[in-house]
């Protein structure tokens, strides 16, 4: 591209519709981005037992993503983007040999806690978010505490795809993964992809309005508490979240600032295919469309 500012796209909670992700590649092939964020929640839905999940994602993967990637690739060349993406809650653990396979081939990063260095920008990744009312619970994890909010499950029950020791199940946190994954790095050119966004913003407000559980009322606001408080304290210069997809609808805001930080929610409940597009120089000047 001649752009003097790299471009980066960014998308998330696509759920396996094709016509997203044709859209998606449409644009792509248009506009030429220099990287590609997908910030989890890829594959489609599937039912609760054990046989669906493990069927249901990889197949989507080797079956649909890969290829897809590849023909941008063949498409566009050395024009081809970085691409950067996480899984989400709803994308069963099973599938991240399949995610890593695509990786391996060149086609995407796979950034789940793991770092990269790409033109001077520092990209980290977290797929994790805090205990939620679903069953799948392979990118679960306590947040700050053991605490489990009114209406939720545990993550030490539910439905997993992937064995996890009992003890980093019980004792691991949100706060913990992000501290062992950024340590004292200098978040100045960061760009973190996250699928849980921060607590108590306009970018994690669910629809739970004067919803109860055991007389208990639940939260309208689902995000994680350890990502509000990193955001806070380390200061990134830009991070990417998912995860919530009416709080826009909701809240009127899918874009805000902590501090110095641009923070986004990439997420959408309609049927359009939600693309944030931003200059990676200057993020707060970003803008969405639904296409």
């Amino acid at each position: 591209m001649g752009d003097a500012l790299p471009r980066g796209f960014f998308s998330t909670d696509l759920h396996g519709q094709i016509q997203r992700y044709e859209k998606l590649q449409s644009r792509i092939l248009q506009d030429r981005p220099e990287a590609l964020f997908l910030g989890g929640d890829l594959l489609p839905r599937a039912g609760l037992s054990r046989v669906q999940f493990e069927a249901g994602g990889g197949d989507f993967v080797h079956d649909y993503l890969v290829p897809m990637f590849r023909k941008i690739r063949s498409r566009v060349g050395s024009e081809y983007p970085e691409v950067f993406l996480i899984p989400g809650n709803d994308d069963p653990g099973s599938t991240e040999a399949a995610l890593i396979a695509g990786a391996d081939e060149g086609l995407w990063h796979f950034a789940h806690e793991r770092k990269f260095q790409w033109r001077g920008f520092a990209i980290y990744g977290l797929a994790y978010i805090p205990p939620t009312p679903f069953l799948l619970k392979d990118w679960e994890r306590y947040d700050i505490s053991r605490y489990v909010p009114a209406g939720s499950v545990s993550p030490e029950e539910g439905i997993r795809t992937v064995a996890v020791e009992e003890n980093v199940v019980k004792w691991s946190t949100i706060e913990k993964h992000l501290a062992a994954l950024v340590g004292d790095d200098s978040l100045h050119r960061a760009i973190c992809l996250f699928h849980a966004p921060p607590c108590d913003t306009p970018l994690d407000r669910a629809a739970l309005d004067g919803q109860m559980c055991e007389e208990v009322p639940i939260d309208v606001h689902v995000g994680s508490i350890a990502v509000r408080r990193f955001i806070e304290q380390r200061q990134p210069l830009l991070t990417l979240h998912g995860h919530v997809h009416e709080a826009a609808r909701l809240t009127g805001k899918w874009k805000m600032e902590i501090g110095r930080t641009t923070c986004i929610n990439g997420a959408h409940d309609g049927p359009e295919l939600s693309l944030v597009s931003f200059d990676l120089e200057s993020p707060a000047t970003a803008i969405r469309e639904l296409l």
